[in-house]
């Protein structure tokens, strides 16, 4: 007995008239909406937040609804690790994404640099870092917007 199996045309028509349509992202997630941010889980992300492990610090650090004032007590943490998830979380404010630029931790300052809403101010200042990653980092991003701002320029041209 073969394990291959051989469709017919009209079984493989069937298959293909029955096959669920591709969601598009927006689609996918509006059947599956994230829980809403209660009370318990601000709390939770303080603990956690305060938790003697550094990975547990991570997770907190990496989360979007991080309470404001734990993102600059995170920003101040001994591990290089937690620091890393505060400079390349998105919902990071500004203000502690600019205190991040001066870490020690050429890690920290890369993810900072990568951050999509880091300052120009702080690219300015990452772009003359000492350590060579870091610059290659500002140059890379940059070029991606570069190379954005030259795609939307030719397409209104082609208009």
């Amino acid at each position: 007995m073969s394990c291959i199996r051989f469709n017919t045309p009209a079984q493989r028509a069937q298959l293909a008239a029955l096959a669920p349509s591709m969601l598009t992202p927006e689609e996918a997630a509006a059947q599956h909406p994230a829980p809403p941010v209660t009370d318990s889980k601000i709390r939770r992300l303080r603990l956690l937040a305060a938790d003697a492990d550094p990975k547990i610090r991570e997770a907190a650090a990496s989360s979007y609804h991080v309470p404001t004032e734990l993102y600059g007590v995170l920003a101040h943490d001994a591990d290089e690790g937690v620091r890393a998830c505060v400079a390349r979380n998105t919902t990071t404010p500004c203000d502690v994404l600019r205190e991040l630029a001066d870490d020690a931790s050429a890690t920290v300052r890369g993810w900072v640099a990568v951050n999509y809403f880091v300052p120009a101010d702080v690219m300015d200042r990452l772009a003359d870092d000492e350590d060579p990653t870091v610059r290659g980092l500002v140059a890379w991003k940059s070029s991606l917007a570069d190379d954005a701002q030259a795609e939307s320029q030719a397409e209104a041209f082609a208009r």
